[in-house]
């Protein structure tokens, strides 16, 4: 019998499938379908069986293969008649077995719905199909509200929702494959109308409700193509006469809770929830399907439009003149869902594809805020906004500019339609929207000054954040209007966009960097960069009319061929010509022309040509010049805004350019040469700053910084670019030599530009993936401490550069001041967090030489293993930590030691800027580092910063106590570090005062060994080894030694007195020694070294009393180096000496004569009686040969008991080592050659010799006046110092030269009787002429530098007869008689620290507040801020001389001399305190006093 049975079902089973299969094969035979469909009826629920669902599924496939009408009706009315009873609420008493069956086959039937709207195709079928469902969905709902109502008369059928719910799917599956609806009927609208109202009340459209996760997918799936749910007839009838829904369905409480929920989703708006507060179960319900529809939409839709059809909603006339207050109420909700679809959008990531939609949307609300209605356009201007504050980019697209101009010109057109006639109807250009106007002129005016205000003040914006990028876009609008007929008649859009250029163009570059106050004195045609404007326009303008006209004469290939090449062409000779100095601007001229003609051709074609592109590009680098890199940027620009679909290409093109710039070494990655040193110039040697050459990378790196912040907001393949050209041009490693980016302070702006470039990709949502970022600011850290790795170098910039210069660095400083807070990442997975898979393809992209894989490859190690490597305690550490933690507190402690830093590099920068700290030259927030520094940073703090930085590179640690002086923890630290491994920076000069110090010399340190390793140190340096500073040592005196032979012999020639000093302290005779081989090396060290020891063996000026301490060593050298003396050395040192010798005999002839004529005829008789002899010199000056005398120049000088003499004598420049070479041969004759780099002019040179005056005091003077000369013309600096030689060959006697042309103050006013103005007036001309001006300026510049001298080496004696005045209007001070501690009058201290007198100060405005007197004080703050790391060297140099018995010094001269270098002071403090110290001494009565007294006692003029 079993078997029977499963025989008859597959017998059933199978007739009903092939009865099924017969009916679709067969459909398009009469009666067939009817046939079938027959016998399926009659079989179907009679009784019930399990073929009825195989009957349903047939039913359904033969409405799915397309069958007639009749039966597509009659089955969708049996599917929805099954439908309808099986959801009606189950009776367990319930005896019909036809409604039984109906329940069982009630999931086929959805089945086969699913499997309907699957596979029915047609729009009409699918749009009757989708009718259908509704109803039956609306159905239900009404026979769940029905049992409800009768049940419990309140809505509660959540119970029986659920049979709602299984239709969502279907009605999802069949939307999903129709079109989006748009111009639904009156029917189809209100079915979707009741479906949405019965999603919210039923919960479908949540989440998180008690339904499967799949019906409110289906919801969301419904919402992106459900129309709008906007009612065609009265919405107040329509809602209240609704028969899914009515008000009274619900209780007071649940409507007051209802309209709670719909006031807290709009944000509890106080203007919208008192109509909330007002509304209707049915219109909560209304409001809420909408809100739900929309978000949801605006969620899930891939309509790129899906927002806009919130202004249908706002323009719909029912709801706009609904008396209850939806139109606010739906404003409220639109506000919701377009803030949701600006996140949704944000999320998205940036694409071209996004980027176009952005450009429609803004364009749409464009053409929204100009709606008839005033309400409209508010909504429209607000979302415009919120757009922009989104998406700010959109300020300077292109086409959204564009789009702004063309509507304010066709609203300016519908100012001349008659207001009587239709209201117009204009097309948006570049766009499909239509844009309407009142058919009223008063609001047609008032549109359009609305909208002209709202596009000035985006015109503005737009100007302000991308200037470049906006001026390009706007020049390119002109040139399109130009090229058109609009042209020729008045156009709006023109007319906003060349006002918008006239009125927010910004500041030039000239006026860039000024202060607000600066500015408001200059006109504004003085300050705009509109000029700029008119010019790039201009140019794009001549120039696409000239490729015009070539391309319709010529192929574009050959055009190519043609421009490429003459491209080349230009390049190449402005080279040649520039390479030997004959470069004009006319032939920066022709290379600028032929790249605009390649730019024009270039935009000019349809697709892209690579050839022109990569000219282009590639040019600036060919030829590496701020007026090509000008050129090339502007065309760039034009570039991008015609063509900014090839924003990509340009931007791969331009970085590979970039990168030929880092392999050439060009610009900030020129390898610094090796810095001379300013204590030790060499013959021939030119201190200068020598900066690199950066003003093409300054105008190139602020092209990228713009186009960066475009790019971040609109291409994410743009961006990585930027990241792989940012992360080729920094350094993974600090203090390698030679540095990738130059560390010269005129590099520091570019540097700081890229760098900032970098903390903005850091410290924005750009880079996605952590471990890029990590590798990326790891880079900006170490370039911008790498800048640092080097001695302290002055700010080379002036002006308007260093002002700028600021200000980048001040931004900086903020930046990674606020980089604290994005450090805080998860740069490693947790524990219980895969790896995530990261996109390396910047990384791979970067260029890490061997070199920057040994220092980075810790750090890298610490991105796999999460070990700290930045501190070695922490690495030692076997404790587990949570590497993300570690990672933080690293970089916590490196962004602290960067930020002191940059701090004492803003304090440089902003004094050097602004000495006077004067308001209107203030940079802004330039004082928020100094407070960030003010606040106690304790000795711990300080060894840990020294620590940190040694770990980073000893060569950033070595430097750190030039800048933070005022620490002797750091300095204590570094000692530390320094003695513990010496090995590390035994390269540095510099480190070797931290291994020898006075204390480790004394304790006989193990480490001082390494001191005979070190690399080549200053010759004085090595000099203060044998001095009071270090107690002596082999070791130390070894080092010197060595150190000192290998110095050239121009250097230890002007450091002769030092050397012959240093015998004093050179108790194991190595000096000796040293002077000896030195003498025996070069026969003029030999010359100046007698002259010396002659004068230095005894102590006073008679030659009578001994030195006790070095006399006997002293004769005893001289005579071992005259012994040593043989052939051409010794013939050199007869002629010499015995030619010097009869000049300075010629005072013991004249001494017996008396003073006036007779003396006078006595000079020159004995003068006529020398012979000059070939090959001598001067002992003052070894550089020249004589070769000749005047024997009429003989002049006694005033003196009451000796008699010195001046005579001039014609010298020939040779320098030392031909001089040396001439005397050591028999011809002793100068050649003048040429080819030779010996200057063949003849100088007459006048001298005095002096006889029984001790000059030795004069030479440390001129010494340290030289030195300080030579700082200042490697900072770059102009004060003007003259330091005449003077040399003292025997006790009490010497050779002084003097100053040409000029005279004394005292011989001034004695023969003029005119003050020290009248005479420069009288001299020079009046106070507007240029040769006034430019003798005041050198006096200023004399001024500055002599009164930093005085100050400093303390000179005193001051009277109009020590004052020297040159014809150039320099003043020049000699005779250094009191200096240090003393002073006239028995060392009274009676004068000043400077001579600023009344006269002086007059040439200089007359008063502290004039201009020039302003210029003279920040010539003096400079000059004190360049000397100070010089001051140890400035020490050393005069403590060699303390104990040679010269009257200047009395005890604290060390003492008190490195007090007045402010040694523990930053820099701004040390300004100020020179300010104070020029205010003391501003017209000094001591000053005045002093001068009276001299004339009173010595007759000097004053």
């Amino acid at each position: 019998m079993l078997y029977q049975f499963k025989e008859s079902a597959l017998i059933s089973n199978n007739t009903i499938l092939t009865l099924g299969h017969v009916a679709v094969s067969l459909r398009d035979t009469p009666k067939t379908v009817e046939s079938v469909l027959q016998i399926f009826l009659q079989r179907f629920c009679s009784p019930p069986s399990s073929l009825d669902v195989l009957i349903v599924d047939q039913l359904g496939c033969m409405i799915m293969m397309g069958c007639s009408s009749s039966i597509y009706q009659e089955v969708m009315a049996m599917f929805r008649e099954i439908t309808n009873i099986s959801n009606a609420p189950y009776n367990n008493m319930e005896k019909d077995e036809k409604i039984k069956g109906y329940r069982q086959v009630s999931s086929a039937v959805i089945n086969a719905f699913a499997n309907i709207a699957a596979n029915m195709n047609g729009e009409e079928n699918q749009q009757d199909f989708l009718i259908r469902i509704l109803e039956l969905f609306v159905n239900l709902g009404l026979e769940a509200k029905r049992v409800s109502d009768k049940h419990s008369g309140h809505m509660k059928a959540s119970s029986i929702a659920g049979n709602l719910g299984v239709l969502i799917p279907v009605i999802a599956m069949l939307m999903r494959r129709m079109q989006c609806i748009t111009d639904a009927k009156q029917r189809l609208l209100k079915l979707f109308r009741d479906f949405w109202q019965y999603c919210v009340v039923f919960a479908f459209a949540e989440d998180t409700g008690p339904w499967p996760h799949e019906w409110f997918e289906g919801v969301c799936e419904i919402a992106k193509k459900s129309p709008l749910l906007i009612s065609e007839a009265h919405l107040r009838s329509e809602l209240l006469f609704n028969v899914a829904l009515k008000n009274d369905t619900v209780s007071p409480t649940e409507l007051y809770d209802l309209r709670n929920n719909i006031c807290g989703m709009l944000g509890n708006i106080p203007e919208v929830d008192q109509y909330v507060k007002n509304l209707t179960f049915v219109q909560c319900t209304y409001l809420l399907s909408i809100y739900k529809l929309e978000m949801l939409r605006v969620t899930h839709s891939t309509d790129c439009k899906a927002f806009h059809g919130l202004f249908r909603y706002l323009e719909d006339n029912i709801i706009f003149k609904d008396k209850s207050g939806m139109w606010q109420c739906i404003a409220a909700v639109a506000d919701k869902a377009f803030e949701k679809f600006l996140d949704i959008t944000e999320e998205r990531g940036r694409s071209d594809e996004r980027e176009q939609e952005l450009e429609t949307h803004a364009q749409f609300l464009l053409v929204k805020f100009n709606h008839l209605h005033r309400r409209i356009r508010r909504v429209a201007d607000k979302y415009l906004i919120m757009l922009i504050e989104k998406f700010p980019h959109l300020l300077w697209s292109g086409n959204v500019l564009k789009t702004m101009l063309d509507i304010l010109q066709l609203l300016s057109k519908s100012l001349e339609v008659d207001p009587h006639q239709h209201a117009p109807e204009f097309q948006v250009p570049r766009s499909d929207y239509i844009l309407r106007v009142k058919d009223n002129m008063m609001e047609r005016e008032a549109t359009v000054k609305d909208f002209a205000a709202r596009s000035s003040q985006i015109l503005q914006e737009s100007m302000k954040w991308a200037p470049q990028a906006t001026r390009s876009h706007l020049m390119e609008y002109l040139l399109e209007i130009e090229n058109t007929s609009q042209a020729l008649f008045q156009h709006s859009g023109l007319a906003l966009a060349t006002e918008s250029v006239l009125n927010y163009a910004g500041y030039n570059k000239n006026a860039a960097a000024l202060g607000s106050s600066t500015l408001e004195r200059r006109p504004k045609c003085v300050t705009s960069d509109s000029s700029s404007f008119m010019a790039n326009l201009s140019l794009r303008s001549r120039f696409m009319g000239e490729i015009s006209g070539m391309r319709s004469i010529c192929g574009d290939q050959e055009l190519v061929k043609i421009l490429c090449e003459r491209l080349e062409l230009a390049c190449k000779e402005t080279v040649k010509k520039q390479r030997f100095l004959r470069l004009n601007i006319g032939d920066v001229e022709e290379c600028k022309q032929a790249m605009f003609r390649v730019t024009s051709l270039l935009v000019s074609m349809n697709g892209l040509n690579r050839v022109l592109l990569h000219a282009l590009c590639w040019t600036p680098v060919k030829h590496f010049t701020e007026m090509t890199m000008k050129a090339a940027v502007a065309c760039w620009e034009w570039l991008l805004a015609a063509r900014p679909q090839w924003s990509t290409e340009f931007l791969c093109e331009m970085a590979a350019a970039w990168q030929l710039t880092i392999d050439m070494r060009l610009g900030i990655f020129r390898e610094d040469p090796p810095r001379p040193d300013p204590l030790a110039k060499t013959e021939g040697q030119v201190l200068s700053p020598d900066g690199p050459f950066v003003a093409p990378h300054s105008i190139w790196v602020k092209f990228l910084q713009e186009r960066l912040e475009i790019a971040k907001y609109s291409s994410i393949n743009q961006v990585n670019i930027f990241v792989t050209l940012i992360n080729k041009s920094l350094m993974l490693t600090v203090g390698r030599n030679p540095s990738h980016i130059s560390r010269h302070p005129a590099a520091l702006g570019p540097r700081l530009r890229l760098l900032s470039m970098g903390m903005s990709l850091l410290q924005g949502d750009t880079l996605p993936n952590n471990t890029c970022k990590g590798v990326l600011r790891e880079r900006v850290y170490n370039t911008a401490l790498d800048f640092y790795a080097g001695p302290v170098i002055v700010p080379t910039q002036r002006g308007l550069e260093l002002r700028e210069d600021v200000r980048t660095l001040v931004q900086f400083w903020n930046l990674v001041h606020s980089d604290k807070k994005y450090l805080n990442v998860n740069i490693f997975p947790t524990a219980n967090e895969p790896e995530p898979v990261e996109d390396y393809s910047s990384v791979n992209q970067m260029t890490i030489s061997s070199a920057d894989f040994a220092q980075s490859k810790k750090w890298l190690m610490n991105i796999n293993s999460g070990v700290n490597t930045l501190s070695k305690k922490s690495a030692g550490s076997r404790k587990a930590q949570d590497p993300n933690n570690a990672y933080m507190k690293d970089y916590l402690r490196k962004r602290n030691l960067l930020l002191s830093m940059l701090t004492s590099s803003v304090e440089l920068f902003t004094t050097w800027l602004n000495p006077m700290e004067l308001p209107e030259l203030r940079v802004p927030e330039e004082s928020k580092p100094m407070t960030w520094a003010s606040t106690s940073v304790s000795q711990k703090i300080w060894r840990e910063h020294a620590r940190l930085a040694w770990d980073i590179s000893p060569l950033l640690a070595v430097f750190m106590p030039y800048r933070f002086p005022n620490s002797d923890a750091l300095r204590t630290e570094i000692i530390r570090q320094v003695r513990t491994n010496p090995v590390a920076v035994r390269h540095i000069p510099e480190a070797i005062q931290y291994l020898v110090t006075p204390s480790s010399v004394e304790a006989d340190a193990p480490e001082l060994s390494h001191s005979l390793t070190w690399c080549h140190i200053s010759p004085l340096m090595c000099l203060s080894y044998f001095s009071r500073q270090y107690p002596p040592h082999p070791l130390t005196a070894q080092c010197a030694v060595t150190q000192l032979r290998d110095t050239p012999t121009e250097v230890l020639l002007f450091y002769i007195p030092q050397l012959v000093q240093a015998v004093r302290y050179d108790s194991m005779g190595y000096v000796t020694d040293f002077i000896r081989w030195m003498a025996s090396k070069s026969p003029l060290l030999a010359h100046q070294l007698l002259w010396n020891m002659k004068t230095n063996k005894y102590r006073d000026e008679e030659g009578k009393e001994l030195d006790e301490e070095i006399g006997e060593q002293l004769e005893t050298l001289m005579s071992e180096i005259l012994k040593n003396l043989s052939g051409a050395s010794l013939n050199f040192y007869k002629r010499e000496f015995d030619f010097f010798g009869q000049i300075t005999d010629i005072s013991r002839i004249i001494k017996p004569y008396p003073k006036g004529p007779e003396r006078k005829n006595a000079c020159l008789e004995a003068l006529s009686k020398i012979e000059l002899q070939k090959g001598c010199y001067l002992p003052s000056n070894p550089e020249a040969i004589v070769v000749g005398i005047d024997y009429m120049s003989g002049t006694p000088m005033q003196s009451a008991a000796k008699a010195p003499f001046l005579a001039r004598f014609q010298v020939r420049p040779c320098g030392i080592y031909q001089l040396e070479a001439l005397g050591m041969s028999d011809n002793a004759q100068v050649e003048d050659d040429n080819n030779s780099n010996i200057a063949p002019s003849l100088i007459w040179q006048a001298c005095i010799f002096k006889v029984g005056d001790d000059v030795r005091q004069d030479m440390l003077a001129l010494q340290v006046i030289s030195l300080f000369r030579n700082i200042f013309q490697q900072a770059g600096l102009e004060l003007y110092l003259a330091p005449y030689r003077v040399v003292a060959t025997a006790p009490g006697c010497g050779v002084i030269e003097c100053v040409p042309n000029s005279k004394s103050r005292d011989q001034i006013g004695k023969a003029t009787d005119i003050s020290l103005d009248q005479y420069f007036t009288q001299k020079y001309g009046d106070h507007d002429t240029q040769s006034y001006q430019e003798a005041r300026r050198n006096f200023i510049l004399s001024m500055a530098g002599y009164s930093l001298v005085s100050f400093l080496l303390q000179f005193k004696d001051r009277h109009n007869g020590n004052i020297m005045i040159d014809d150039k209007g320099h003043i020049i001070h000699i005779d250094f008689g009191f200096m240090f501690e003393s002073s006239p009058g028995g060392n009274l201290g009676w004068e000043p620290d400077m001579k600023l007198t009344e006269e002086m100060i007059y040439i200089m405005g007359g008063k502290w507040e004039a201009e020039p007197f302003q210029w003279f004080m920040e010539l003096c703050v400079q000059g004190f801020l360049a000397i100070r790391p010089h001051q140890n060297a400035i020490i050393s140099l005069v403590s060699l001389m303390l104990d040679t018995g010269l009257p200047c010094f009395r005890g604290q001269t060390i003492k008190q001399l490195k007090a007045r270098f402010a040694p523990y002071s930053n820099e701004r403090d040390a300004a100020k305190y020179m300010i104070e110290v020029i205010r003391k001494c501003f017209m000094s009565f001591w000053a005045k006093s002093y001068d009276a007294i001299q004339a009173a006692q010595q007759g000097i003029y004053h």
